[in-house]
């Protein structure tokens, strides 16, 4: 095969998959209903070496979410702890040491009060596994 068509082909399944990824979030992040009891999309960021802390920041409603857990793609990574900060300002420490291995997820992580939990944004801290792993792309989801 000619590097021209090579270079043409390889474009293109690129362009495919980074439209069909967008769309296939926009379906999880919501869901007809919302119901209770189903995991849904909060954000998204990307974790590496040069880093040891992110933050994702909730857009729109934050949902009075009651638990929350990270999913981690492309390279493992180990979360120290995080703050949630709720949409009345209150932060929420948690320890979470909980090393997740790429394609892996935490455990679910249940959010103090009752009643009104609406996120306003999480930040988390973390180191990685390595400097020849990547980064790791991390996916937050949250379940009312």
């Amino acid at each position: 095969m000619k590097t021209p068509t090579l270079k043409m082909m390889t474009a293109v399944l690129t362009a495919a998959v980074v439209w069909a990824v967008p769309l296939q979030a926009e379906k999880i992040a919501h869901p007809k209903g919302g119901a209770p009891g189903e995991w849904r999309l909060i954000g998204t960021t990307h974790a590496n070496h040069t880093a040891d802390h992110d933050v994702i920041v909730v857009k729109g409603p934050g949902d009075n979410f009651r638990r929350i857990k990270f999913k981690v793609t492309d390279a493992p990574l180990n979360i120290q702890r995080m703050v949630v900060t709720y949409d009345n300002g209150a932060p929420d420490k948690i320890d979470v040491r909980q090393n997740i291995p790429k394609g892996g997820e935490s455990r679910a992580i249940d959010l103090r009060g009752v009643g009104k939990r609406s996120l306003r944004k999480i930040e988390f801290w973390y180191d990685t596994k390595g400097l020849l792993n990547g980064k790791a792309d991390v996916t937050l989801f949250g379940m009312k």
